[in-house]
């Protein structure tokens, strides 16, 4: 998986989303067999949270499962998609992300749209965002780590940096909790490794990190005879 398409998808984990990444759009091609068009490079859904229990005063500690980023726009009790184009460069849009066929044949996949694709794709092209009769909202993002370099069509922009910090600030603040869990995902998981090196300090004993220990059989140095001690010096009689 892409770099950048990984510390995205671990952002959008983190805030409730179900997420797809690099999902291939086939088409048929005859006698040729299948043909891929395109790919995208991430997909997400994140259903509306639900309400604390009535009657709890006592919650347990533990991660705040029903924060999410101001960024994202998310538009409470809704389904949000997401399509989402990542780059590690510039913001772009590749062709595929603006090709109504694409986008209906992702929406036909993945949300309850029958008779509303072609009216879903065209909003989606014109605004960045397209509502369903059924209640769910459909929109178009790109990530980047740099400004577009040229036009882009209506959507929403979400730089890798602000994506970054969200995930630094997101370790720091629940780092009582996650620092006993371990993590397969890749981005995620590298960004624990690398607080815990910071916080661990394990040369702390050592000079600029690093310490040398002395197996306990190991000889010292032995010590010089002691007459050495008063070599020059005179012997009183």
């Amino acid at each position: 998986m892409d770099h950048a398409v990984a510390l995205v998808q671990a952002y959008l984990q983190l805030n409730g989303y179900f997420t797809s990444a690099e999902y291939p759009i086939i088409a048929h091609a005859g006698r040729k067999g299948a043909q891929m068009i395109t790919d995208v490079d991430i997909l997400a859904f994140r259903f509306p949270s639900g309400l604390p229990v009535p009657g709890r005063r006592h919650q347990p500690h533990g991660l705040d499962l029903g924060e999410v980023d101001s960024g994202l726009g998310v538009t409470p009790d809704t389904v949000d998609m997401i399509v989402g184009e990542v780059k590690e460069g510039r913001v772009g849009i590749n062709t595929g992300f603006r090709d109504p066929g694409v986008l209906k044949v992702v929406l036909s996949r993945f949300v309850p749209s029958a008779g509303e694709e072609d009216r879903a794709v065209d909003d989606l092209l014109a605004t960045g965002t397209a509502t369903l009769a059924s209640g769910y909202v459909v929109r178009l993002i790109a990530f980047g780590a740099f400004p577009p370099g040229s036009e882009v069509p209506p959507c929403r922009i979400i730089s890798l940096g602000h994506v970054l910090a969200y995930l630094q600030e997101y370790v720091r603040k629940h780092w009582s909790v996650l620092r006993h869990l371990q993590f397969k995902d890749p981005a995620f998981g590298f960004l624990m490794t690398l607080e815990k090196a910071k916080r661990g300090g394990a040369g702390r004993r050592g000079n600029a990190g690093v310490e040398i220990v002395l197996a306990e059989n190991q000889p010292r140095r032995p010590m010089p005879p002691r007459h050495q001690k008063f070599r020059g010096r005179g012997v009183r009689r």
